[in-house]
């Protein structure tokens, strides 16, 4: 990424509404906002560690905040952020994403995995309120998390997922969803975007899953002969652990009468991957449907694709943010908590001068102003 074209975070909060009254307003919104940003970069996982950390850093903040009550407290922290609309949060967040996608240079097609995540310890039992779970969607290539929207109480995903689509800029992208999203609706909803598709398959179909299943497990055993494909193999071996992929897949569905309804449906593919670890072997059959030619390069790029959104942005939020330990659970504020974490992994992710893990470069940011102003800002 150009460094020198880098669109400034920060100003695309600067139009936020500012949910206090006027007389509470001792501090600037968009002051707040900032030092929340760099405190999540920098460690920070609760309120009162965004206070310190503020108070830390008050000379560095004033090169470019005004501050003109100093630091606010954790107490005006959590207050601004309970009230905060999350619809205005996430607006101001893909903004700053749209401005900077185009910077980035794509080698290949961006895999968009949308998939979802329980922050299992932002439950509120006063409040009746269930843990948050919230839909997100990562660009594999550009490492980026995309957009993000909280499933509402008495919902889920299948819901969310539509209304996620809706917020993202798709053209020319492979949008991969695990079974729970494979609807027809969705399939349009993707085609619409003018983005491709590759979903899950499960026996939350009816029979679609089944009849898929029947056909290549068949056409596997027959070595897929008579049956046009492509196929492709991968294997990987590390420290006593080898696991061997093979990716079948096949435009042959004249077949497939529930093919109808899935918009565009091209092509079905399985994926056997056979493991072993310390002398134990198993084997797992996955079954997919896709709007791609039966391309089995492709295809197992896709597929990959969406297994790593759980090694680069589940797992991440997990052990390097600690989401699951998070107790912050108050309204709007869990959702807008995610916000922060997101745009903290998104500007390390794209901070390359450090070969260090998200959680060494984390510690790097809050040791080191120069380091931080780099992540933040470019610099």
């Amino acid at each position: 990424m150009d460094k020198e074209q880098s669109p400034r975070l920060i100003d695309h909060f600067s139009n936020l509404e500012d949910p206090r009254i006027e007389r509470n307003k001792l501090h600037k919104l968009i002051d707040i906002v900032t030092i929340a940003i760099c405190a999540v970069i920098c460690n920070a996982d609760t309120w009162e560690d965004i206070e310190e950390f503020a108070k830390s850093k008050e000379s560095w903040f004033r090169k470019f905040l005004e501050l003109p009550n100093g630091i606010p407290s954790h107490d005006t922290l959590r207050r601004v952020f309970i009230r905060l609309k999350p619809e205005q949060f996430q607006a101001g967040f893909l903004a700053w994403v749209r401005a900077l996608r185009p910077l980035l240079k794509e080698k290949e097609t961006e895999v968009v995995s949308i998939d979802g995540k329980t922050a299992r310890r932002s439950f509120d039992s006063h409040g009746g309120m269930p843990p948050m779970h919230m839909v997100s969607a990562w660009a594999n290539h550009s490492s980026m998390v995309l957009a993000q929207l909280r499933v509402q109480e008495k919902s889920n995903e299948i819901d969310a997922i539509p209304e996620l689509l809706k917020l993202l800029e798709l053209g020319g992208c492979v949008v991969t969803i695990d079974a729970m999203g494979c609807q027809k609706q969705i399939t349009k909803d993707i085609r619409e975007k003018g983005a491709d598709y590759v979903l899950a398959l499960k026996g939350n179909q009816g029979t679609l899953h089944e009849n898929v299943k029947l056909y290549l497990d068949d056409a596997l055993a027959r070595d897929f002969r008579d049956v046009p494909h492509d196929s492709h193999t991968t294997v990987e071996k590390d420290h006593g652990r080898f696991e061997r992929r093979e990716y079948y897949v096949t435009s042959e569905i004249s077949w497939l009468e529930e093919a109808q309804g899935w918009q565009d449906l091209a092509s079905i593919g399985m994926v056997k991957s056979t493991r072993q670890i310390n002398g134990q072997q198993s084997t797992e059959i996955r079954y997919f449907i896709s709007s791609l030619p039966p391309d089995a390069q492709q295809f197992a790029h896709a597929v990959r694709g969406h297994w790593a959104v759980e090694n680069s942005l589940h797992w991440v939020m997990d052990i390097a943010f600690r989401e699951d330990e998070s107790r912050i659970r108050k309204d709007h504020s869990p959702a807008n908590f995610a916000v922060l974490r997101h745009i903290a992994l998104n500007l390390i992710k794209q901070e390359k001068t450090s070969k260090r893990s998200v959680k060494g470069k984390r510690l790097k940011a809050g040791w080191d102003n120069a380091y931080l102003e780099r992540v933040v800002f470019g610099a």
